[in-house]
């Protein structure tokens, strides 16, 4: 059953519409992540359910109650920002205590609840200290506590790791969907970090120019990509010239020697088509013909670059210790069918 639902919610500033009639059902519990790039609406709509922006149209409920007919301060909401908002002049301990003393909890109840979230996020060693005498990734856990010690009904996190280096927000991405399991608390996730969305989410809602492109797992949206800007969004992809052709037993696409069957009533003519660099392999007769351009060494795999006349091909293979052609050699290409859409063109691959 769904616990946060937003409903058609837009929000325009004039002419410019930044949130175009986006519906979502959240379950209890879910991880759901809003991702796109800059200016595709994910953060107006975590504002608007924040309550810092007013919607221009639609609905809000939460656990079946208008959600917009309450004051911010009474959504029960637990909110990390991408600065943290840290009190610099407030301990760890005081920083995450700071909600539940604006909510008037007894002294008693409070310092169990402080003590309680910071072993949660592992700082109970620093509670005592303040922000600036600690680094980027035990900021980020003390507001993390704070917005976790109020007990929110929905746990709201705008960019809260984009300030790490590489390194520490792997690791956090890791403890931040440890702790959002054990709690069971409902997230919602602002991010343009492809990688941090599929790590982290139940769900991903890719979002583009304030409309949703595609409300799915982040296995079906990376592998069943909906639309060319989620094929091209989520990771690296091929986009490659094929065509339709007409046979005695029906419609079928091809591009070089490679040919499978279209959908039915298919119209013949240019189509393009999609698929994934890793799902590419080397063959040594037929398939796609091509020259090796470029071959890089990324540690744990290659990338390797081939010119054919459906256009540049990129291909990963993982560093497994297998020969692999070098560069100048002709090579064949080949992928099964379920391996790639049509993303343009007159039908999908059947």
């Amino acid at each position: 059953m769904a616990f946060l639902v937003l409903d058609e919610l837009t929000k325009a500033y004039g002419g410019t519409v930044a949130v175009d009639r986006l519906s979502l059902a959240v379950g209890e519990g879910e991880f759901v992540s809003l991702l796109g790039p800059s200016g595709c609406g994910k953060t107006t709509t975590l504002q608007m359910i924040a309550g810092f922006l007013e919607p221009t149209g639609g609905r809000i409920s939460l656990a079946g109650a208008d959600l917009l007919a309450v004051a911010p301060s009474r959504r029960g909401l637990g909110i990390v920002f991408q600065s943290y908002a840290l009190f610099p002049h407030m301990t760890a301990a005081e920083n995450v205590a700071f909600g539940l003393e604006m909510r008037r909890v007894p002294r008693a109840e409070r310092d169990a609840r402080v003590a309680a979230v910071l072993a949660l996020v592992g700082l109970t060693t620093l509670a005592d200290r303040f922000p600036n005498r600690m680094s980027g990734g035990q900021q980020q856990r003390v507001a993390l506590a704070r917005a976790l010690a109020i007990r929110p009904q929905v746990l709201l996190l705008d960019e809260p790791l984009s300030n790490l280096d590489a390194k520490l927000r792997e690791e956090m991405q890791i403890e931040l969907r440890q702790i959002q399991q054990r709690l069971g608390t409902t997230t919602i996730l602002v991010t343009h970090d492809q990688s941090e969305a599929m790590a982290l989410s139940d769900r991903v809602v890719i979002m583009n120019k304030g409309r949703v492109e595609q409300i799915a797992r982040p296995d079906i949206a990376y592998g069943e990509p909906a639309s060319p800007f989620v094929a091209s969004f989520l990771g690296k992809t091929n986009q490659l010239a094929a065509t339709v052709r007409a046979t005695d037993g029906g419609s079928v696409i091809a591009i070089g020697d490679l040919v499978w069957p279209a959908e039915p009533g298919s119209s013949p003519g240019p189509a393009a088509v999609s698929v994934r660099p890793e799902r590419i392999g080397f063959v040594a007769t037929g398939g796609l013909r091509g020259i090796l351009r470029n071959r890089v060494f990324q540690g744990s795999h290659w990338l390797l670059q081939v010119q054919t006349d459906a256009g540049l091909v990129t291909i990963i293979r993982q560093n497994s210790g297998d020969a692999l052609p070098n560069e100048g050699e002709q090579v064949g290409l080949a992928w099964r069918a379920e391996d790639m859409g049509v993303t343009a063109g007159p039908g999908t691959v059947a």
